[in-house]
């Protein structure tokens, strides 16, 4: 039996995709050899390479607005460094909102002075920081759209004049937002887009070229551009299905489409939150995670016959993260509307019989 697959990634893709996937692995088009023992230079997987660029820009809405899409490795956590490498030459900007952006604060401190903007900390991080200033004369401002460990999203982005940089790892794609508004997007195909292995970069060309440092060539961006995502042998099979991915979001409406679906599990599964009497939300209400909902029962003594129950309904992957214990349900754009469903029925059934 298929599972509810709920985890926070790597996680669920199109069962479409899967099997597109599977068929390539043991042959490319009918071309007598698999994707992942073809050259990557071959003009099949560089054609693939292309689509993916293409495909990532089309559905963020920035075709010939100046950005380049870059298929990666390394993941998130490369990025944390080599966005510094490329845009730090004084002091940045960064928003505190989880332990994803303390890693990248991290990261960023290495090379020079990090300034946190505003942290939502003193919380446990249950609500996103609003009001707080981002000084003009920065290199550029850093934050992460959506926080997979406590559940919560931006919902409303700061205006600023200095280049704006967003981790989107766990919401790329998700929602309908006005990309042009950052000026470099980086996300781990893991969540919303493909396998693990891959880390898309959508960046802004005219931010490049202003630091003043040697930056070691694997770690900048203008060669990765250059070469076309093909400085080193990419992760051949994670770049070919986060396309095939693409693709099946293109064939859906895009963004837009999904977005509606999105707000749909979403809607159903906040609101079982905060009707059952035996749950509750971690993340404030304003800042709740279209992605990401985080939950705790209110009485533990119940947790053996809850978990119990999902396992029975074959549910997977909802158990919380350490740093906030209890639930959280990622519901990323390929979970099917039935798998969200099937988890409400189940707190729904534990409430009768409580």
């Amino acid at each position: 039996m298929k599972k509810h697959n709920f985890s926070a990634g790597p996680s669920i893709l199109p069962q479409e995709v899967l099997l597109k996937a599977s068929e390539a692995i043991m042959d490319l088009e009918n071309s007598g050899l698999s994707l992942i023992e073809i050259s990557h230079r071959s003009k099949a997987f560089v054609d693939i390479m292309e689509n993916a660029r293409a495909l990532a820009l089309e559905l963020l809405g920035l075709e010939g607005k100046g950005y380049k899409a870059l298929f990666l490795q390394g993941g998130a956590s490369t990025q944390f460094l080599m966005v510094a490498l490329n845009l730090l030459e004084k002091r940045a900007g960064y928003l505190n909102t989880g332990a994803w952006s303390q890693k990248a604060i991290k990261e960023a401190q290495k090379l020079d002075d990090i300034y946190e903007v505003a942290s939502s900390e003193n919380a446990n991080f249950n609500y996103i920081p609003k009001g707080y200033d981002i000084p003009s004369d920065y290199d550029y401002f850093h934050c992460t759209s959506n926080n997979t460990i406590f559940g919560t999203q931006i919902k409303q982005f700061p205006k600023c004049d200095i280049p704006m940089v967003c981790d989107m790892s766990s919401d790329i794609f998700s929602r309908s937002l006005d990309f042009s508004q950052f000026d470099l997007i980086y996300a781990g195909a893991q969540k919303n887009m493909g396998p693990a292995g891959t880390t898309l970069v959508v960046i802004k060309e005219d931010i490049l070229g202003k630091v003043s440092r040697d930056i070691p060539s694997i770690m900048d961006y203008k060669i990765h551009i250059k070469q076309g995502s093909m400085f080193n042998t990419p992760p051949v099979f994670a770049v070919y299905t986060s396309m095939l991915t693409l693709e099946w979001l293109k064939g859906l409406g895009g963004i837009a489409g999904i977005e509606k679906e999105n707000e749909k599990k979403a809607r159903l599964m906040y609101s079982e939150i905060d009707l059952n009497p035996l749950f509750k939300g971690f993340a404030a209400k304003e800042d709740r995670s279209n992605m990401n909902a985080t939950f705790n029962l209110v009485n533990d003594n119940l947790k053996d016959t809850f978990e119990t129950m999902l396992k029975e309904a074959g549910i997977s992957g909802v158990n919380g993260h350490r740093s906030v214990g209890g639930y959280r349900a990622s519901m990323y754009n390929a979970l099917p509307l039935d798998s969200v469903k099937a988890l409400v029925e189940v707190m729904s059934e534990l409430e009768s019989k409580a």
